[in-house]
């Protein structure tokens, strides 16, 4: 410990380093639940490329394991930290370094909050569209690392969508730059895209070139209530058939539902089994969400409530945001699942979450990206109450499962960690397995990168 403190300290200020383990355990773990974390030895906390390439030789000197870090805002234990390591928390190295409107492209560092870059876009009549859930406090790097999603997937897409470059510190301190700031190139390998979702297991990203949009117009959106989630998911489909792109396409069942109302008093009939809302940011939004709503009329909605303005579309989508939140106020904990099936599925996985909820009577709130078939079940429970956190645990390995009999897969946008590291298995197979090892010997020959996750 002290050999390693004194090497760290020769490249790095005063404070940069955080040792008071009454601190140093704060950093020990992100937000999911059922995952261990250890206890770090020091937190580092860098400004430049060059410290981070001082931690990472450091490290690879006295063979020290190293686990970067964003805001820790993550689901899965991806940013959990293991005994002795070196936290390598990025959130300093916050700068926008620039934004092109002419070439539409943003390079940031990996500290830069998700809702700074896409407000700094907004006043070059741009916008970065990947929004988390998480969005005013998740970091860039951190979303790179999950390949996390968010709200207007279904139109936009991904993170992994927009990350056209990056500046990756391997683990021997070797600086790394990949793919390009144009608007087209195939020149070798994909190594931008395998470092994006590697949750920090391949390299420390420094420095990532980011594709914009031009900003769209205002959305707005609708809800429609459902006597059922069955006849909701049918209004999906018959959306996505007909062609329609909506900006989001989101639902919420009845327990969702209900936690919302508790909390934000929205006012909702507690008879909604399931609540859609849609939105769009199109030049006639208005005439578009007629179309949808039509269409959610002849799936069986009771009732279709579109806004009027962007006001109350802010307080519709205000609600989904939410949901999560307000679902942890039904038990002391919550575990929050992250299965992907085909849209044509959705209404299979969504009732075969529910007998899951009735079998291991527990409370289970689903919200879901239903435009992505991306469904986000909220299992509810009591750490205190021994087999309820047992059967809390069994319900979330059953809502896998059916995910992948159902032809997804077990995450859409938070990762695997540690939290489903076993359940990658199953999904990979045995050849899919050996080639990510494979991999990860390539870049991290000693293993000391975020050891224990993913593969």
């Amino acid at each position: 410990m002290d050999d390693l403190l004194e090497r760290l300290c020769a490249g790095l200020p005063a404070d940069a380093l955080i040792t008071d383990p009454d601190i140093t355990a704060s950093y020990a773990h992100d937000m999911a639940s059922f995952c261990e974390a250890g206890a770090p030895a020091v937190v580092v906390l860098p400004r430049t490329v060059e410290e981070v390439q001082h931690v990472m030789r450091t490290a690879t000197a006295l063979r020290v394991p190293v686990v970067p870090q964003g805001a820790r805002t993550g689901l899965s234990g991806a940013a959990n930290a293991s005994d002795g390591c070196v936290v390598l928390s990025l959130v300093r190295m916050d700068r926008i370094l620039e934004i092109s409107p002419v070439d539409r492209i943003a390079v940031v560092e990996p500290g830069v909050v998700n809702a700074a870059l896409s407000r700094a876009a907004n006043e070059h009549g741009l916008c970065y569209p990947p929004d988390p859930s998480s969005w005013e406090t998740c970091t860039i790097g951190g979303n790179i690392g999950t390949a996390s999603g968010g709200l207007c997937c279904v139109k936009y897409g991904v993170t992994a969508e927009y990350v056209l470059g990056l500046d990756v510190v391997l683990a021997d301190g070797r600086l790394l730059t990949t793919g390009r700031r144009t608007a087209k190139g195939v020149a070798g390998y994909d190594l931008t895209r395998l470092f994006v979702g590697s949750e920090g297991s391949l390299g420390v990203i420094v420095r990532a070139v980011l594709a914009l949009r031009p900003r769209p117009p205002r959305q707005l959106a609708l809800a429609a209530e459902f006597p059922s989630v069955a006849a909701a998911c049918d209004a999906v489909c018959r959306i996505m058939e007909r062609g329609h792109t909506p900006s989001l396409l989101e639902l919420m069942d009845r327990t969702s539902v209900r936690a919302v109302n508790a909390t934000m008093s929205m006012g909702l009939p507690d008879s909604t089994e399931a609540l859609l809302l849609a939105a769009f940011d199109t030049p006639d939004p208005a005439a578009d969400l007629a179309a949808v709503g039509a269409l959610c009329t002849e799936a069986g909605a009771t009732e279709v409530v579109p806004a009027e303005d962007t006001a109350e579309s802010e307080l519709l989508l205000r609600a989904r945001r939410t949901a999560l939140t307000a679902l942890e106020t039904i038990k002391p904990a919550t575990m929050v699942d992250d299965v992907c099936v085909p849209r044509s599925k959705l209404g299979a996985m969504l009732e075969g979450t529910a007998a899951v909820a009735r079998r291991y009577d527990l409370t289970i709130g689903v919200c879901a990206h239903a435009g992505d078939g991306n469904t986000h079940p909220v299992v509810c429970f009591d750490p205190a109450d021994a087999d309820e956190t047992r059967r809390a645990r069994d319900s979330f390995d059953e809502i896998m499962a059916l995910g992948l009999e159902l032809g997804g897969t077990i995450t859409g946008e938070h990762g695997v960690g540690v939290l489903k590291k076993d359940w990658l298995a199953r999904e990979l197979g045995e050849v899919g397995v050996e080639l990510h090892r494979s991999i990860k010997r390539a870049f991290d020959p000693l293993g000391l990168l975020n050891p224990g996750k993913v593969v």
